[in-house]
């Protein structure tokens, strides 16, 4: 999947753009690999800062040709692509081009390779994509605060690597993997940090192949499987996992929102979910996101932006079951306060972050929600590559989270903030409305028709089974009745017609009607017929030595060329 902050038009004074959206792209592993030359980390060197946006991106900085530029950090995607704000370094034209397509815009040009300089680690000879025209992403990048996006995503989901023989396309991250020989340091960690939040103390952090000092915990939470999880198309890698069997994702009454998965492979009771810190919100399936804010009283649904609108004095608890612990999304991110929205009337509304799926609809049914910043805010994430960076590692990536939104605290947090430190929230205009009053959001068109599509595909290999189960039933009964027409005109026996045929015989045995196909033997003699005597003249012409003489390689009698197989490259195609 690659994503891309998602563009909102209601950023003022910050940035144009804040929004995501995502494509699948095909893999392909290869074992060719190549030597490079790497340098070793300063083991001097701090955490990787990540400057938080508006809580809308998450910046790092990367130095490319002795240019430190900035970069979104985006685990949907594995591609690393830049835009340079001034003067365009040092560098080596591969003589490969490439455009990397989203919704919003697209990022084209030509891959180069430099010398990186990324968390103490220094890569040469590293391959990015150099973009001279970002303007399809409507305003200027550089005014919304950054320089192009640095992909997180395995090795083998970039077009870079895919463009480029052996591994001189092999990611930064993959670059630096290899400095280390031992596989176990083969992983990342994320902290997103959370902008108005009196109650959080750390900022934005990224670090390679260690923790951060404070929450070594994470060592002990589950190794979330990201490689098993059944998809619908096996070459699509995301980093992934699932929920827990039935116990999924639990509303803000409480009780879990059942939702069956689209996945058709997916586990009965469990939903696929996507971690991709390329999205602002979260997407999930629309009947999900109603649940959520459908009972919500005064909520309304904004069909232009395609997102819930919420009084933002509203606090609603979520959270999310994945390997047996319970993640809660801190109220301050479900009803999301950071773009200064307001409703027909100017009154001040947020934004519901869990937003129906619909720009980065899972049309082929790889996955059923994304979960984005609005998610990954609420736990410190370990992304452990295993053998997606070393093939010899024989190790599963895996991913353990550990949460670090406390409820109670979270609580607190909201009434400060929203209510102005009186606590209101048990009053009657805060309350849920009654499940039978829960609002829907409408359906548009397109989504219908994404929906339809959906339905078909990933449902493919059923109705494709079905289908060959149709046409050979039909095959055979047009066989069956071909036989059956032939047989009553030559008085076969395939359509049931044994019986009356040996009637027949029976009727001229009785009659004493001898024909050429019924000679009896006599007693002591065999008395050759014209027809006998035809019938030998005949098969002594069939086997005469002369017919086996034109015989040989490729040869038919009479003097007939068999063809001999074809063979291409080397073998049958």
């Amino acid at each position: 999947m690659r994503s891309l902050i998602i563009p909102l038009s209601l950023i003022p004074a910050i940035f144009d753009c804040a929004f995501v959206s995502a494509l699948t792209f095909p893999f392909d592993v290869r074992t060719n690999l190549l030597s490079r030359s790497l340098n070793q980390r300063d083991s001097s060197s701090s955490n990787i800062t990540l400057t938080n946006t508006g809580n809308a991106q998450y910046i790092a900085n990367v130095t490319l040709g002795g240019q430190e530029v900035r970069l979104i950090i985006d685990t949907g995607s594995s591609d690393l692509w830049v835009n340079f704000p001034s003067t365009v370094p040092t560098t080596t034209d591969t003589g490969k081009s490439l455009s990397l397509s989203y919704a919003i815009g697209s990022a084209g040009g030509d891959i180069h390779t430099t010398t990186a300089q990324f968390g103490g680690y220094t890569v040469n000879n590293q391959a990015f994509l150099l973009v001279t025209d970002a303007s399809s992403f409507g305003s200027d990048i550089h005014d919304q605060g950054y320089d192009g996006l640095i992909g997180l995503g395995p090795n083998e989901g970039s077009q870079i690597y895919d463009k480029l023989s052996g591994n001189a396309g092999d990611t930064l991250l993959n670059n630096i993997f290899s400095q280390s020989s031992n596989s176990s340091n083969n992983f990342i960690s994320l902290l997103l940090n959370r902008h108005g939040d009196p109650g959080q103390n750390y900022t934005g952090q990224m670090t390679i192949a260690e923790y951060i000092p404070g929450f070594e915990n994470v060592t002990s939470m589950p190794k979330i499987d990201v490689e098993s999880v059944l998809k619908l198309l096996g070459s699509d890698q995301h980093w992934q996992a699932l929920t827990d069997k039935n116990n999924g994702i639990i509303g803000p009454d409480g009780q879990v929102i059942q939702y069956d998965s689209i996945v058709p492979k997916a586990p009965d009771g469990q939903l696929v979910v996507v971690f991709d810190s390329g999205f602002t919100f979260n997407q999930v399936p629309r009947d999900i996101s109603d649940a959520i804010y459908g009972r919500v009283q005064g909520a309304i649904y904004d069909s232009t932006n395609e997102w819930w609108t919420i009084p933002c004095g509203q606090m609603l608890n979520v959270s999310l079951n994945f390997g047996g612990v319970n993640y809660p999304v801190h109220p301050l991110d479900t009803v999301d306060d950071n773009f200064g929205i307001t409703s027909a009337n100017g009154t001040h509304m947020c934004i519901g972050s869990f937003q129906p799926i619909t720009s980065a609809f899972s049309l082929l049914g790889n996955y059923d929600m994304i979960m984005g910043m609005s998610f990954l805010r609420n736990v410190y994430a370990v992304l452990n590559y295993g053998d997606w960076a070393d093939d010899d590692s024989k190790s599963d990536p895996f991913l353990q989270l550990l949460s670090t939104t406390n409820v109670e605290a979270a609580h607190n947090d909201f009434v400060q903030v929203r209510m102005g430190g009186v606590d209101t929230t048990s009053a009657s205009q805060w309350a849920l409305l009654p499940s039978s009053e829960e609002v829907h959001s409408p359906v548009s068109e397109e989504e219908k028709k994404k929906q339809y599509q959906e339905m078909i595909l990933s449902r493919w290999p059923y109705i494709f089974v079905g289908c060959l189960v149709f046409v050979l039933l039909v095959t055979g009964l047009i066989i069956w009745r071909c036989c059956c027409r032939k047989g009553r005109k030559n008085r076969g026996c395939c359509c049931g017609n044994s019986k009356a045929n040996a009637r027949v015989m029976e009727k001229e045995m009785a009659l004493g009607r001898k024909t050429d196909s019924y000679l009896p033997l006599q007693e002591g003699t065999l008395r050759p017929t014209a027809s006998l005597a035809s019938f030998n003249n005949s098969t002594a012409s069939l086997h005469r030595d002369s017919a086996y003489s034109g015989y040989g390689a490729g040869q038919g009698h009479n003097g007939f060329s068999f063809p001999e197989p074809t063979h291409v490259g080397g073998g049958y195609r």
